[in-house]
């Protein structure tokens, strides 16, 4: 392969910024573009030469350290090194344009993951691990990505594949066979067998809605009527004064959004403008713009004000809501109105008065709760959204093998070796046992350059 380069730390100012080069001619460049007590391409692998970087015309750019990888053990699988230069966009661009004067090209979004794939270094559950690891949000998901990077997933999935395997050649075997001469118990241990990975399947597709959350995280939208506290609420969840809290109806009018996390998972929380007929064309906006994201929220926190009478207009607003993704909070109960009632059928709501911590503990516990966020639960590797279609579609092609078998004829049997090839070939596209260049481009182009 060519040989590539990039800038392998994030833009910006730093006490170390890195160049990344990898390929057949690294030892070429190296040696062109680094003078130090020995040529790089004479250093042992897993050394470093402290030295400086020059351009064609001998012009020093900067004093850094060469790091030696040679192949195969490297992150690519390559022949590389890695420039350690003093941190700063000028310098790492004029080291970079050093590599390519001397014979490099630009490394694409991912190359070098790419390159470790295409190299045996990792399959590309592992792979996509290295992107879940850089732009995790919450230790929670970078353990989970590191689980997943050190072959957790994977071996499950081979795991799978060899089961299958071994499924799938006890069933061809029966086709040379007529009926009369195979064992009584054949079909129903194939059966058994087939069983056993459905449940497998199973298994690793629960994963899925904790691997959403880990990756994407969750979206709460506070909402309810003015002066229910909504504000309040979403500064105490934050533990900062980040909204303004003001007697007035009607002081938030667009959407505040600000993140924490909660028991692992990134949450982003969003502050809305109270429901009402409002006469501001401005205010009639930003309750608009509430319900639209509360369409798309993965838990709505209703307030209402228990502080006054009983409203109607909550009822009315809680049926526009999906109830599944509601918690209903009757806030103010410290200073509860005496003829205040909660009479909306099939709501269990939750008594807060959000000048208590305890009252913000118990809410953050019941978020966790909702969401199937457990503090105490293993880190485990989680499946992604492309891991859960082709674990669906391998689950599909398994079921309709169970239902070909119950025939027992050559025909149908013969159909059923043909839905477990087909699953098969679903889970090794999942692994990269299978592949194909359009896949590797998707995954690959949505890394950062460098890595």
């Amino acid at each position: 392969m060519n040989t590539i380069a990039a800038v392998a730390t994030p833009p910006g100012e730093g006490g170390v910024g890195i160049i990344r080069i990898s390929g057949s001619k690294v030892w070429n460049i190296a040696d062109q573009i680094f003078q130090g007590s020995e040529k790089p391409s004479a250093a042992k692998g897993g050394t470093f030469l402290h030295g400086r970087v020059i351009d064609a015309d001998g012009k020093e750019i900067d004093d850094a350290l060469c790091l030696i990888f040679r192949a195969p053990h490297s992150y690519t699988g390559e022949n590389t090194i890695e420039i350690q230069g003093h941190g700063g966009s000028v310098v790492l661009k004029n080291i970079l344009r050093c590599a390519l004067e001397a014979g490099a090209r630009m490394a694409e979004p991912g190359e070098f993951t790419k390159r470790a794939f295409l190299n045996g270094k990792m399959d590309l559950v592992q792979a996509e691990a290295v992107a879940d690891l850089i732009h995790a949000r919450s230790d929670r998901a970078a353990q989970a990505a590191l689980e997943q990077l050190e072959g957790s997933l994977s071996k499950q999935i081979n795991a799978l594949s060899d089961r299958l395997i071994e499924t799938a050649a006890d069933l061809e075997t029966t086709l040379d066979f007529v009926e009369d001469e195979l064992p009584d118990d054949v079909f129903p241990t194939i059966g058994t067998q087939l069983n056993k990975s459905l449940q497998t399947l199973e298994h690793l597709l629960a994963t899925w809605d904790e691997g959403r959350l880990l990756r994407d995280g969750a979206r709460i939208v506070i909402m309810g009527q003015p002066n229910a506290g909504k504000s309040t609420l979403f500064n105490a969840l934050l533990g900062a004064d980040r909204a303004i809290v003001t007697g007035i109806a009607g002081t938030t009018r667009d959407i505040i959004e600000d993140g924490l996390v909660l028991n692992g998972i990134p949450l982003r929380v969003l502050d809305t403008a109270g429901l009402r007929d409002a006469e501001c064309e401005i205010e009639r906006e930003g309750i608009r713009r509430a319900r639209v994201h509360s369409e798309s929220a993965d838990i709505v926190l209703y307030l209402i004000d228990t502080s006054v009478p009983t409203s109607a207009k909550d009822a009315e607003h809680l049926e526009k809501l999906d109830s599944s993704r509601t918690l209903v909070l009757l806030n103010k109960i410290d200073c509860r109105d005496s003829t205040f009632k909660f009479n909306t059928p099939n709501i269990q709501p939750l008594e807060t008065s959000l000048v208590s911590d305890e009252s913000v503990s118990e809410l953050r516990a019941t978020i966790s709760k909702k969401l199937g966020c457990v503090s105490s639960a293993p880190v485990h590797a989680v499946i992604s959204e492309r891991h859960r279609d082709l674990l669906a579609a391998a689950r599909n092609e398994l079921t309709s093998a169970c239902e070909k078998l119950s025939g027992k004829e050559d025909e149908t049997i013969a159909f059923a070796s043909e839905h477990l090839r087909s699953a098969l070939e679903h889970l090794g596209q999942m692994t990269g046992r299978i592949y194909h260049n359009e896949l590797l481009d998707n995954i690959f182009s949505r890394f950062c350059i460098g890595k």
